[in-house]
């Protein structure tokens, strides 16, 4: 366990909550309140989550933490799913978040992997 923001992890997830909130900025989310702000709060939670797992002192709470990120990356995957099909999104926009999503989902599957096979 160390300092959160040096994992990459954290910070292309970071990253992908800073660039929904400017995606979700977007006239296009201006009325739709509940929508943006799900997908804010999904986003946020990716890294908010992997910073308390990596400070939670033990391997089996930073798993359990790593994996409600997990979780959180798959609510916004859905999230962004139903805002490109309803015009919110751009294919462009989505393939970007999409992409960096997975890209994320599978860092954490390794990191989970790391911290079950090292001892507490």
């Amino acid at each position: 366990m160390g300092d959160f923001t040096k994992l990459q992890v954290w910070i292309l997830a970071k990253e992908l909550a800073v660039e929904m909130y400017s995606l979700t900025a977007s006239e296009k989310f201006s009325k739709d309140y509940d929508m943006r702000n799900q997908l804010r709060r999904a986003a946020v939670s990716v890294p908010s989550n992997i910073a308390e797992g990596e400070e939670s002192g033990s391997n089996p709470q930073s798993i359990r933490f790593f994996n409600i990120a997990k979780g959180s990356l798959a609510e916004l995957r859905t999230q962004c799913i139903i805002a490109l099909e309803i015009g919110y999104l751009t294919i462009e926009d989505y393939t970007c978040i999409h992409d960096k999503a997975i890209k994320i989902s599978s860092m954490l599957y390794k990191l989970i992997l790391s911290r079950k096979t090292t001892k507490p």
